[in-house]
């Protein structure tokens, strides 16, 4: 089992940066994808930046250039890094994480960026 605590949300103006961190614990080892996907009212849950184990970031086109997803090296903390923020970056944010073909994630932290 793998548990992920998010953290970092919050309201911030147009042209701010937030982190948000993701927490990973129980079984670790194994773990072959992190990332960050949001969900924005009314919208559909969309992948924003993944890191797989050994391999390099991809980012979505709309946050390429702005947002950036890093980790640190024993796997237990994921972050995304999101600057120059926008008001269509509001949503809620997840923490997912793929170990042994098992999806886990997060419950989710709210971002809110005014104009």
């Amino acid at each position: 089992q793998v548990q992920l605590v998010e953290s970092g949300g919050g309201l911030v103006q147009a042209g701010g940066s937030l982190r948000l961190s993701c927490k990973v614990s129980g079984s670790i080892l194994g773990i072959n994808v992190m990332s960050w996907y949001r969900q924005a009212p009314g919208k559909q849950r969309e992948a924003v930046a993944v890191i797989p184990s050994g391999g390099m970031p991809n980012y979505a086109g709309s946050v390429k250039g702005r947002f950036a997803i890093f980790r640190d090296n024993a796997k237990t903390t994921v972050y995304l890094q999101m600057n120059s923020l926008k008001p269509e970056d509001s949503a809620v944010y997840y923490c997912l994480v793929v170990r042994e073909f098992r999806d886990y994630w997060g419950q989710g932290t709210q971002v809110t960026v005014s104009s």
